[in-house]
């Protein structure tokens, strides 16, 4: 299946916004090293394409309460259906159906953002100077335009070039080599720590699944997906880097405002009543839910709540005064059924 379709899409929206700021007088010559009209245009594609998915997010955010709150039916069906398989897969497929829950909902934003990535990646490796001049035209670019993105840079190192880039790559670029592994290496530190927090904030308001397989998957998300990133960032050129690193920080503030508009559902028995006590039949640490309750705090989990003080016992008023006649609490007891003399 040919991809020139996002191909064109993905020029289009960046040679309309560099369009924009041209108009608006942001010159194409470098700035601290930067033309900024390029890199404002690699920005504000993620915006683009950010408000474009939003609607789907929202969904994707919806779908996972309803996954969430359908966990103790899950559970149950689990447990009646132990070692019945095919059973198992049609009850689940019919309690989703009927509560409108997508368990595939979740992961519709990351596929829709996939072909968006791989167009970004692609048009920015286009952007060599040594092409014949029929190819630089492709995609709907004139030979200016090409010429001028070709030539963009980011303080000091062209949005074009990677951390993994030859000499021979480099030397056609007309790049210092240590500038630009300097600035990929903090890009890709950047992108790395960005996409943790994005998952963490997710975890800590959603809280860690107590099933083996959904724990597993989530920290796979946490800590697999950020250090991959730590080998393959350095295939991505510098333009894509920024691409992504931007789109995380959208993510984290789409999220925040999400999550605040959806908070995650209360699972059975996490709640208590005012004054702490737990509902009868329960144990010290209550029923355990299939979702552990998140961390309250925010992004980096910190506890804002106040802890409170122990009660401190006056033993000085408990002691007997000085002089008071000692009372022993076993004198004048009788038994129930003596008579008195």
């Amino acid at each position: 299946m040919s991809l020139d379709w996002i191909y064109y899409a993905i020029s289009w929206i960046l040679l309309r916004w560099h369009a924009l700021w041209d108009a608006i007088g942001i010159p194409d010559d470098r700035v601290l090293g930067t033309n900024w009209s390029w890199v404002l245009s690699i920005f504000f594609l993620v915006v683009t394409l950010r408000v474009i998915l939003f609607p789907v997010f929202v969904k994707q955010i919806k779908s996972q309460r309803a996954m969430q709150a359908l966990q103790p039916k899950v559970k149950a069906l689990q447990e009646k259906h132990k070692g019945d398989r095919e059973t198992l897969q049609k009850e689940m497929m019919e309690l989703y159906k009927t509560e409108k829950a997508n368990p595939l909902m979740g992961c519709l934003p990351m596929v829709l953002q996939i072909p968006v990535f791989l167009g970004l990646f692609h048009v920015l490796r286009h952007l060599n100077p040594n092409l014949p001049e029929r190819l630089k035209t492709i995609y709907g670019w004139s030979l200016e335009q090409f010429t001028s993105a070709s030539g963009a840079h980011l303080f000091n190192a062209p949005i074009s070039a990677k951390f993994g880039s030859t000499p021979e790559e480099l030397a056609a670029l007309g790049a210092n080599g240590t500038t630009v592994k300097i600035l990929a290496a903090v890009l890709i530190l950047l992108m790395m720590t960005t996409t943790f927090l994005t998952s963490r904030q997710m975890i800590l308001k959603t809280g860690w699944a107590e099933d083996p397989q959904q724990k597993m998957i989530q920290r796979l998300m946490l800590y697999g997906i950020p250090f991959s990133l730590l080998i393959s960032g350095s295939l991505f050129p510098i333009g894509v880097v920024i691409y992504w690193v931007t789109n995380n920080l959208f993510t984290l503030g789409q999220q925040q405002w999400v999550l605040r508009k959806f908070p995650p559902p209360q699972m059975a028995g996490a709640k208590t009543s005012s004054s702490g006590a737990r509902p009868a039949g329960t144990t010290a640490g209550g029923p355990k839910s299939p979702v552990q309750p998140g961390r309250s705090g925010g992004l980096f989990g910190k506890k804002n709540a106040v802890e409170e003080p122990v009660p401190v016992v006056d033993t000085k008023a408990l002691a007997p005064k000085p002089g008071a006649k000692p009372v022993n609490p076993k004198k004048g007891a009788r038994p129930a059924n003596k008579p008195k003399g």
